[in-house]
């Protein structure tokens, strides 16, 4: 514990030290900050499926509502050998006593109209179980860049602004520090809910067309702190 005291105490210091140091080694110099922000839509969408001998009370197994469920899929234009991958499977091998056999799924797709359009399909063939697991885009780190990228410039153009109030120029920037955050993804759907159904009055389908399936955006924000010398 002592020895961790230390060493923290000694990282202190040493933060410290570097601050005085580059404050005698720029005594003149202006502190910014730059923020970013971009929304994207995602472009790829993963459904978590789960195949359940208990939703047919046992008389369709596991095996003849997965191949029902390719084939539907394939109707759909859906490839399942690049967009469909199982997670975990109970097998009738494993059962103990009263047991169900049950297989889990994850789903890609790329768009709103394709969740409803397999959300539609997967509901007809009495498979419920269905959720959003999570949604991205497959540029995220590109779109990633481009926003840490933006933020600098933005930084860079407030301390430009700030020196040119004093009749100054800004130099080097000899300081920066991200402070960005992780991206923060959300799965709900904007306008209706995912399960879909509207019940009281409409099916998941009049739904989708009267209201639309819209995804929330992917938002992505970066937020860094810079130093300029001030000439």
């Amino acid at each position: 514990m002592k020895k961790m005291m230390f060493l923290l105490a000694l990282a202190t210091m040493t933060l410290f030290t570097a601050s005085a140091q580059q404050s005698e080694a720029f005594p003149s110099y202006v502190e910014v900050s730059g923020v970013a922000e971009k929304e994207v839509v995602p472009n790829e969408i993963y459904l978590s499926i789960t195949i359940n001998e208990r939703d047919s009370k046992g008389k369709i197994s596991v095996d003849e509502q997965q191949r029902e469920m390719l084939a539907t899929l394939k109707k759909l234009g859906v490839k399942p050998d690049e967009q469909l991958k199982m997670l975990d499977l109970t097998s009738s091998y494993f059962k103990r006593g009263n047991a169900l056999a049950r297989a889990n799924y994850e789903l890609k797709l790329s768009s709103a109209a394709e969740v409803a359009r397999v959300w539609r399909a997967l509901d007809g063939l009495g498979i419920s179980e269905v959720t959003v697991s999570r949604t991205t885009h497959s540029e995220i780190e590109r779109f990633k860049a481009e926003t840490r990228t933006e933020a600098m410039r933005i930084a860079r153009d407030n301390a430009r602004a700030l020196a040119e109030a004093i009749d100054q120029k800004i130099g080097k920037c000899f300081w920066i520090y991200d402070m960005s955050s992780p991206v923060r993804t959300t799965y709900a759907v904007a306008n209706i809910k995912a399960r879909g159904v509207m019940e009281d009055s409409l099916s998941f389908d009049e739904a989708v067309a009267e209201e639309g399936l819209e995804f929330q955006t992917i938002k992505l924000q970066h937020r860094v702190q810079a130093k300029f010398v001030l000439e």
